[in-house]
């Protein structure tokens, strides 16, 4: 008899439920690499497919240029996203903007401001606002943002927000009424892991396992498997830790989340940190300057 893992039955279910329903999202695989951090597969999925439709067409482009922003490529979206290019796709280049040009960074502020007291707002405008506003450290303003919408995406931003505040007592509703609009959306369990992570103890493990089934159903990017190795440091799993940031550091040599994690990793095992990792010097030059001094 062939068993099945958890990550499995998870996907089987997945699909009989959007076959039952008759709904098949053209975009899943795009939306579904982004959520986990597979920026390039995102981007590459994204040149090959046709949408069957021009708004299908627009969100496709949506997630392609947010997919080369989290890459750091913020040229990329500001060459192609033109004031020709769809509204819908404008706040993509307004976050690029934000990261590509920090002096600009107090005017894109006051046009956010200005964009948010206007009645034509969508998903993407709202995202895209509370995303600069949390790289401000406005977390007021982030959420006021993210609770106009009824997102998946905005509540799973909202979770970040309450855990970086320390208020986990806040963040606890918002994966519960995740599960209640789709549990076993990847951007539902990826908050639920968050969470765990962040009220530990016995939810540790829960964590992991999180991580570990999305790892295995869809693929071990840097985001999963940190989120793997800080699962296995707080249960004292320091070298099943290492190993998983070690394939992190594989995938992306200049990670901020993964050197921070490293570092973390070096104390607890009374290593220095250029024992753990010691960048070559075209890596060194990729990674923040906050971080290159412990390296």
């Amino acid at each position: 008899m062939t068993r099945c893992s958890w990550a499995q039955v998870r996907t089987l279910k997945e699909k009989n439920n959007m076959a039952a329903s008759g709904d098949v999202d053209e975009l899943f695989e795009i939306k579904n690499s982004f959520y986990i951090g597979n920026y390039q597969f995102c981007v590459n999925e994204a040149q090959k497919l046709h949408p069957s439709s021009r708004e299908l067409a627009i969100e496709k482009d949506i997630y392609m240029y947010r997919a080369y922003t989290a890459q750091g490529k913020h040229r990329v979206v500001l060459d192609e996203v033109t004031s020709a290019s769809p509204a819908e796709v404008q706040p993509v280049r307004m976050l690029a903007d934000y990261h590509q040009n920090p002096s600009k960074r107090e005017s894109i502020l006051k046009s956010i401001e200005k964009k948010l007291n206007s009645s034509d707002l969508n998903d993407y405008d709202l995202l895209m606002a509370a995303t600069v506003y949390y790289n401000e450290q406005n977390f007021e303003s982030a959420l006021r943002c993210l609770h106009q919408s009824e997102s998946l995406e905005c509540s799973a931003l909202s979770v970040q927000i309450f855990i970086s505040m320390d208020r986990v007592d806040l963040a606890k509703k918002e994966p519960k009424r995740m599960q209640v609009q789709d549990d076993d959306a990847t951007l539902t369990q990826l908050s639920l892991a968050w969470f765990n992570l962040a009220v530990g103890g016995e939810k540790y493990q829960d964590a992991y396992y999180i991580f570990q089934e999305l790892s295995d159903k869809y693929a071990p990017t840097v985001i999963l498997l940190n989120g793997q190795a800080i699962a296995y440091m707080h249960m004292g799993k320091f070298e099943d830790a290492e190993s998983c940031l070690q394939d992190a550091l594989d995938k992306d040599s200049s990670s901020p989340e993964t050197l921070i994690n490293l570092m973390v990793l070096s104390q607890h095992l009374g290593k220095a940190p250029e024992s753990v990792y010691s960048p070559e010097d075209d890596d060194k030059r990729r990674i923040p300057q906050s971080i290159q001094a412990y390296l």
